[in-house]
């Protein structure tokens, strides 16, 4: 069986679909963001909609998440940095012209009614 999207040595069944499917909640910020690289990966954008804090819903359309999950090839995740409330990373993918990139982001998530939320990120 093939590891996680996230880049874990788990597979995806007993990784990051749990948290996908709310079977469980990401216990950390960490774990929340490396559910929501797989998220992209697989094209899960309730998701990733779900997991965005109520406060910067509003600028994420779901049809664009989709669509920009759907016409990238990911590749890998590396988490570079993490605290409490912030992990910066860098997520490998091919886009639609199949050219190497490189998303460089250092998100901020927040912890509200026992749920880890994706606030917003910056990109490095």
């Amino acid at each position: 069986m093939k590891n996680c999207y996230c880049g874990s040595s788990e597979t995806f069944e007993n990784c990051c679909e749990i948290y996908i499917k709310e079977i469980q909640k990401p216990a950390t910020a960490e774990v929340l963001m490396r559910s929501r690289y797989s998220a992209f990966a697989t094209g899960e954008a309730d998701y990733l909609v779900a997991t965005t804090h109520s406060s910067t819903r509003k600028f994420h359309k779901k049809s664009d998440i989709l669509a920009w999950s759907k016409s990238n090839q990911w590749i890998k995740l590396e988490v570079i940095a993490s605290t409490e409330t912030t992990v910066t990373f860098k997520a490998y993918y091919l886009d639609y012209q199949l050219k190497a990139q490189i998303h460089h982001e250092h998100s901020t998530f927040t912890f509200e009614n026992g749920t880890w939320f994706y606030v917003d990120g910056t990109y490095q």
